[in-house]
């Protein structure tokens, strides 16, 4: 084999969805380190506008990363973050996200489980500012840029969904008041959810708004625990009651409203996704269909 034939076939193996997958470990982790990097240069600074100056340096930096790895490894377009129609797409997925909690919230209020005993300065909303800056793009970028984005490519829309969903389940399992039944929740609501929305637009805007806006709605306005961490938000409330109604310790993620209204939410988004023709067959059937068609073109 001559060195231009042996170079297509290592190009072919690189650009290979399953080695794509593997390398893309690679590429997380290396952003990963240079947002630490910066963070420590910086030090701590959890409750003023640094935090927030940290976290959108943070968020460019794995942006960058994806965007390098696109153009250098994959050998194409960022179309992930195209810039036309990303305010549009950012700002509906940051409303969804606020609609979408405040409903979880008022359900929840309205069979006892949350009510306002007062309020907070406005100065609360900074960290929780930083964290979902944080989470909504780099959490994004991981779990539906590379992970669902290569795996779909590779086995399907389906085996995609349902991997990254438990993944994105699993990972959530090591925060603080974790417990199975919040890990099923965020699998279920936020797993589909996510992904879902990003087969319709096949970009990571509106997934990136909406878990952002998510997170803040939850920590930063309403006060209550996000993924397991304790937030003081604008609201200052009382929740009591069952853990199934009010998600206990770990959030209202992990409560049943959430679960029905999110996955709910999720289905409908799946149902567009599927008659828009979103839905991707595996690897091997679409190279079965394309011999088929190159057959058929050849022969007549």
């Amino acid at each position: 084999m001559d060195d231009q034939g042996s170079a297509g076939t290592l190009r072919r193996i690189m650009r290979y969805p399953a080695t794509l997958l593997v390398l893309s470990i690679f590429a997380a982790f290396v952003a990963g380190m240079l947002a630490t990097l910066v963070n420590s240069a910086f030090g701590p600074h959890k409750g003023d506008v640094v935090a927030v100056l940290i976290a959108i340096i943070a968020a460019a930096i794995f942006v960058a990363v994806y965007a390098a790895f696109c153009l250098v490894v994959e050998g194409r377009p960022v179309r992930e973050f195209a810039l036309n129609g990303a305010v549009a797409e950012l700002g509906a997925g940051l409303g969804i996200g606020l609609v979408l909690f405040s409903s979880v919230v008022a359900v929840i209020a309205l069979f006892g489980g949350y009510r306002v005993i007062g309020y907070h300065d406005a100065s609360v909303l900074i960290p929780v500012l930083g964290i979902s800056i944080v989470s909504g793009f780099t959490e994004e970028i991981m779990l539906r840029g590379w992970f669902f984005r290569l795996t779909e490519k590779w086995l399907g829309s389906w085996a995609a969904l349902a991997l990254s969903a438990a993944l994105f389940g699993a990972l959530h399992l090591g925060n603080p008041n974790a417990t199975l039944l919040a890990g099923a929740a965020i699998a279920l609501e936020a797993g589909i959810m996510l992904a879902a929305i990003y087969m319709i637009t096949r970009r990571l805007w509106a997934a990136i708004g909406l878990h952002a806006a998510w997170n803040f709605a939850q920590g930063g306005i309403y006060g209550i625990p996000v993924s397991g961490g304790a937030m003081d938000g604008i609201l200052r409330s009382d929740i009591r009651g069952s853990d199934l109604l009010t998600g206990g310790a770990f959030g209202a993620e992990a409560s049943l409203p959430a679960m029905v209204i999110a996955t709910a939410f999720g289905i409908v988004l799946l149902i567009i996704a599927y008659r828009r023709g979103r839905f991707m067959a595996p690897i091997w059937r679409r190279q079965r269909a394309e011999a088929e068609r190159d057959l058929t073109e050849t022969f007549g």
